[in-house]
């Protein structure tokens, strides 16, 4: 037995060198996020990060989410680089819904055995929705966990913190009957419903991630990997201006589940079907999985990433000025005194 030779990290599936290279690499990239306030380097236990003194009664807003299944399109596609851009946005329109700029974003990766350069791409990925968003990367983690994850998998988590003046969060108390909801088209699924996308696609449609989406004209890959986008560039003018009374980021449970969430008791939506053109991504899958209407609004976002509430008043000019902007947005339907939303 003395002859053989002892066990280390690397042969149990740990490679402490590949490690301390990866992290060396990411430097460059959180430090191109720093903000006049980020006061610490990459490489310590814990960020550090200046209250900004110029906000009146400040509140903390923080939030924390993943990707989802939307990560097996990665693996499957080979195409790491933007899921860390989706984990930053769904993480900034979260806390935007309550009136809040993001301050520092923090992410946690957690591997099996992966190819060189994938960790990378994946922490270049957050950078870039960090640098995208006016943001700091202020630090995160990454472990190496062999046998808890398969080979070329990893999980991957973002924790955001935002601020806010007390006396302009948005937490439905001001929102009224009578009110305009206004819809932000999404970029595609965003982080939501990719178990049951992959699958339609996979399974029912037979499908592989580089074939073409029936009546889509794209790839399974480039559909359904677009990044989950950011609304902050196009309503944190509106929010400063309090000309919106509440928002609702739409994501798992679809219109149904989230537009309540921003609405006091007693109040609650309708939503007017024939407003928008659902994209034919979902009309697709649809189509494919044969999907009933009230499944396919209960998982998705139909088309509808944000929603906007608006007095009566003041949605005109919330309207005028998104589409001055190049938003596509449009009148929803409104809110009405009974709970819950209802299409018509």
């Amino acid at each position: 037995m003395s002859g053989n030779k002892g066990m280390d990290y690397r042969s149990a599936g740990v490679d402490l060198e590949r490690a301390h290279a990866d992290k060396e690499g990411m430097k460059a990239l959180i430090a191109a996020t720093k903000d006049r306030h980020t006061l610490s380097d990459a490489g310590l236990f814990g960020g550090l990060y200046r209250v900004p003194p110029d906000i009146a009664d400040p509140v903390l807003v923080s939030s924390a989410d993943g990707v989802g299944t939307k990560l097996k399109l990665a693996f499957l596609s080979g195409d790491h680089g933007t899921v860390g851009q989706d984990l930053v946005n769904h993480c900034v329109n979260d806390i935007l819904v309550q009136g809040a700029t993001p301050l520092f974003f923090l992410d946690y990766l957690a591997t099996g055995k992966l190819e060189e350069g994938v960790v990378h791409q994946v922490v270049a990925g957050v950078a870039e929705g960090c640098r995208q968003n006016g943001i700091a990367l202020l630090g995160g983690e990454t472990a190496q966990m062999p046998g808890f994850y398969g080979a070329g998998e990893y999980d991957l988590a973002g924790f955001i913190v935002g601020i806010v003046e007390r006396r302009r969060i948005l937490d439905g108390s001001k929102v009224r009957s009578g009110d305009v909801l206004i819809g932000l088209p999404s970029s595609g699924l965003h982080t939501n419903g990719y178990s049951l996308a992959r699958r339609i696609l996979f399974e029912a449609a037979g499908l592989d991630v580089g074939d073409p989406v029936p009546g889509l004209g794209e790839t399974v890959g480039d559909a359904l990997l677009k990044i989950h986008r950011s609304y902050a560039g196009v309503l944190g003018a509106e929010i400063a201006a309090g000309s919106v009374s509440a928002l609702a980021h739409i994501t798992g449970g679809g219109m149904s589940g989230n537009i309540p969430r921003s609405l006091p008791a007693g109040l609650g939506a309708e939503v007017r079907r024939n407003s928008w053109r659902v994209p034919r991504l979902f009309r697709s899958l649809q189509a494919l999985g044969s999907v009933s209407d009230g499944e396919m609004f209960r998982v998705f976002n139909m088309g509808v990433g944000m929603v906007v509430i608006a007095p009566p008043e003041e949605a005109p000019g919330v309207l005028s000025r998104l589409h001055a902007a190049g938003e596509d947005a449009w009148e929803l339907g409104a809110v009405c005194e009974a709970e819950g939303v209802r299409f018509v």
